[in-house]
This record gives C-alpha cells, sequence and structure tokens, in this order.
C-alpha cells in the first residue's frame, strides 16, 4: 500500500474529521481539475506538475479534548497548531483549513495560499422539536460551542439557557438525538459539505444571528516562498471570497479579541463584485451587550474598510470590553 506521506506526492494536511476531510477531497479535486488532471481515488490523486496528490490526516490538540472549552485549552489555534507543525517539518506541501477556524496571524513561515469559493455563511437552527428560533418557549435549552451564537441567542431570547456542545457535526447531533437539548446552532457551509442540509429547521438570517468571521470559507495554507505551491493553488484562489474574508478578517485584526470575546463579521458584495457592505459585531456573553456596526465602500479596499469597521466596534465597546467580555462561556 504507498504511503500518502511519501514526499513524491503533493501532500495536503488536513483534520481527519467527515468535514475536513470533506473540504480536503474538494480542494484535491479542483487542484486536480485545475491543471488538467482526471479525478484520482480518495487516497491518492491523478498527477498535477508537482506530481500526484495525496490526502494526509493530522490529529490536532482541539480534535481530542472534547470535554473542556476551547477558550479554557488555547482557543481556536488548537484546531490548527499541528498541521502548521506538520507544514514547517515538510510532512506535508499544503493544509486545508475552515477558514474561521484559523488565527487572526498566521504563524512566521505560512501563508494564506488560496481561498476557495465560498459556503453559505449562514447559522442554521435545528430542532427535532420545535419549527423555528421564535417557536422555542422559555427555559429551553440550546447546545452550542461558540460564545458568539451564545450572546446573539441571549440578545434576542435571555429567557432560553444555552449548553455546552463540543464535537465534530455527527458528535453535536447525536446529543441533539439524546435529548441534551432542545436544538442546536451548527454551519450552514459545513452542513452542505457533509450532504446534510435537509436536517436544516431554519437558516438563520444574518442580520439576526451574525456569523462568524470567514464562516463557510476554506483557507489552503502552504510555506511561505514555496512559489511552486504558490502557483499551483494561485488557479483554485476565488477572487470574491478572498475580498470578503479579507475585510473580515481585518476587522478581527483591528478589535484583537480573544476566543472568548463574542465577535461576529460577514462582509457582501454588490452584483458587480466593486462595492461591499461588512457589518460586525462585538457583545458581552450574556447577551446583555451588544454593539453592532456597518461600512460599505470599494471592494478593492477590503482590507481598509474592515480595519476601520474594527476600530470603530473597539470605539464602541469602550476601554476593557474586549478584555473582559463576560462570565459565562459555553465554550470557545
Amino acid at each position: 500500500m504507498t504511503d500518502p506521506t511519501d514526499p513524491s506526492f503533493l501532500r495536503i494536511g488536513t483534520r481527519g474529521s467527515p468535514l475536513a476531510l470533506a473540504q480536503a477531497h474538494q480542494t484535491q479535486a479542483l487542484i486536480e481539475a485545475a491543471h488538467g488532471a482526471a479525478p484520482g481515488d480518495a487516497a491518492h490523486g491523478a498527477p498535477t506538475p508537482l506530481g500526484p496528490t495525496s490526502i494526509v490526516e493530522i490529529k490536532t490538540t482541539g480534535d481530542l479534548v472534547l470535554d473542556r472549552p476551547l477558550a479554557d485549552i488555547g482557543g481556536k489555534g488548537l484546531f490548527s497548531k499541528e498541521i502548521d507543525r506538520a507544514l514547517l517539518d515538510r510532512r506535508i506541501d499544503l493544509a486545508v483549513h475552515s477558514m474561521k477556524d484559523l488565527e487572526t496571524w498566521m504563524p512566521d513561515g505560512i501563508v494564506i495560499a488560496a481561498v476557495l469559493e465560498r459556503e453559505d455563511p449562514r447559522d442554521a437552527f435545528i430542532s427535532n422539536a420545535y419549527g423555528s428560533f421564535a417557536d422555542l418557549p422559555a427555559g429551553a435549552v440550546i447546545g452550542t460551542a461558540s460564545v458568539r451564537r451564545q450572546a446573539q441567542i441571549l440578545d434576542r431570547r435571555p429567557d432560553l439557557k444555552c449548553v455546552t456542545f463540543r464535537g465534530n457535526v455527527q458528535t453535536r447531533l447525536g446529543k441533539l438525538a439524546e435529548g441534551q437539548a432542545d436544538a442546536t446552532i451548527l454551519a450552514c457551509a459545513g452542513l452542505n459539505r457533509l450532504g446534510r442540509s435537509e436536517i436544516v429547521t431554519q437558516a438563520f438570517d444574518p442580520a439576526d444571528m451574525l456569523p462568524a468571521v470567514a464562516q463557510g470559507a476554506v483557507a489552503i495554507t502552504c510555506r511561505d516562498g514555496d512559489d511552486r505551491v504558490l502557483e499551483l493553488l494561485a488557479a483554485i484562489d476565488h477572487a470574491p471570497t478572498l475580498a470578503r474574508v479579507t475585510a473580515e478578517r481585518a476587522m478581527l485584526e483591528a478589535l484583537d479579541g480573544s476566543c472568548r470575546t463574542p465577535i461576529g463579521g460577514l462582509a457582501e458584495l454588490s452584483s458587480d463584485g466593486t462595492e461591499m457592505t461588512l457589518s460586525g459585531l462585538v457583545a458581552r456573553i450574556d447577551g446583555g451587550v451588544v454593539h453592532r456596526a456597518s461600512r460599505s465602500g470599494p471592494s478593492a479596499d477590503a482590507y481598509r474598510l474592515g480595519f476601520d469597521l474594527g476600530e470603530e466596534l473597539k470605539a464602541l465597546a469602550g476601554p476593557g470590553f474586549l478584555d473582559d467580555p463576560g462570565a459565562g462561556a459555553v465554550a470557545g
């Protein structure tokens, strides 16, 4: 049996969850198609200018530690640190990430080389008993792994209770089926990529539940200066998505909040792609205080637009808000 870590392959690193693997195989297929290769099998792809592709699964701390909130064990970077190390150690050539799980600043020696076309960025309300978020009775329990979702849930419905739901999509749906909560909230993008969109009870309007920064986007990273891989990946980079996530991540950079800080952001483009509107929020975890703002401008100025909105939100929140967004976090 051929070893997928053999350096003769173009080695694509990924977490081992079903969603992560689906995104890695999507990336594999796009690379092959962009360079004229016929699709390969699930383990080892067809030839590319840098050799046949392979998928290399990497265990991360974020996947292994499921009994504590992410904020308590190091934040969302725990989904990428082991993969970053594999890149720097040359055990893989590129890596596939849910972009919302990447830290605001990339580690030295690693760059975002491409961004795939964005999936639906909205959040999905899922319940086996209630037809919509509004139908939940007072005291109903929502399982979530996100302080951002918790804050917006409690802002709209302070009569609800949030409990910790960590794990992959299948694990969280299993907890819901066991009756550990009346409902849960997951990303539409992940459910679509897994072919599970039929379980969505209601897709939230972003005006009611602002998504996480870069939610629905897939980022491909590689070593800084690896020109052969950078050139290969340029063929699958999706410019409109890149503009949107550039603005959103610039807002996050300006805010410089921790994984304990509820932050949401979504950039939308005009029909011709030349104009952009970016909406953002920062909040207390208990939903008692939510600051919202938005800005519009040329999409060519995406970074500046995002950074300026982040500065505006920081000013609205006031000194110390981002350092202490309140107690009661269910998860990172």
